[in-house]
């Protein structure tokens, strides 16, 4: 894990976790998947992929159902959360049917058995896809209720020895101090410590999330995947896009 030097010549991360949350695929639809959306986010995977970085990738559920609104309303959370872990399942072979489509080898690794439609998270499984420059995308978060998919970003990005866990942000380049789009004074941040994000409750990720980050020193860089072409501003080290939390 590096926030040092470039490596490969120009790039500065060799392999990256990609946090995606499930309304990023919604696009400007006000429910569930959006074609062109997945269209934009594969052509920017394919344009890092094309560089020899290896992706890995976790995606939310929220775009299609929320385990925890549903609690609050009486659901049993449990069940809730296996629902929303299905989503995530749903919005990751959606992007892996967008992906292939532009010729990117991608596989599916859930952490809720389905062999039918995906593999089971294997550790090293996963790591000898990345070796074989294919792109791994993992769903039904941690397989646990209770997690939230930013907490398994986070265990998969340690897991599989990402250099960066990148969370990409829908519309929003960044960490602020408040919310961007309702206050126009919102101040954004270039750079954080895990502490400063946890003592503000600034919306980095959820705290259970951002501890083991800060616990591993795994760097977290949040940004706006909306804006085409900061994936690869990223991974070439361009320190102007996002908030750096290290």
């Amino acid at each position: 894990m590096t926030d040092g030097p470039s490596l490969n010549g120009h790039l500065r991360y060799r392999r990256i976790l990609l946090k995606l949350s499930g309304e990023a695929l919604q696009g400007s639809a006000p429910y569930g998947i959006d074609p062109s959306t997945l269209e934009t986010i594969a052509r920017q995977v394919a344009a890092v992929v094309e560089r020899s970085v290896e992706v890995g990738m976790v995606i939310g559920g929220g775009n299609i159902w929320r385990g925890e609104p549903a609690a609050t309303r009486g659901m049993d959370r449990a069940t809730a959360d296996y629902m929303g872990m299905l989503a995530t399942v749903m919005n990751a072979l959606a992007l892996q049917s967008s992906m292939e489509r532009i010729g990117l080898h991608t596989r599916v690794q859930s952490a809720v058995t389905m062999t039918e439609v995906a593999e089971p998270y294997i550790r090293r499984r996963a790591i000898r896809h990345f070796e074989k420059g294919r792109v791994v995308i993992f769903a039904a978060g941690t397989g646990n209720p209770y997690f939230t998919t930013d907490t398994a970003a986070s265990l998969r990005a340690l897991e599989i020895g990402a250099d960066v866990l990148l969370m990409a942000k829908n519309r929003v380049d960044g960490v602020y101090d408040a919310d961007p789009n309702r206050d126009p004074n919102a101040r954004k941040f270039d750079r954080l410590t895990y502490m400063e994000a946890l003592e503000r409750r600034l919306k980095v990720m959820d705290t259970t999330a951002l501890s083991l980050c800060m616990d591993n020193k795994m760097p977290i860089i949040v940004f706006d995947l909306t804006d085409e072409g900061n994936l690869l501003r990223l991974v070439e080290g361009d320190r102007t896009v996002g908030t750096l939390v290290s």
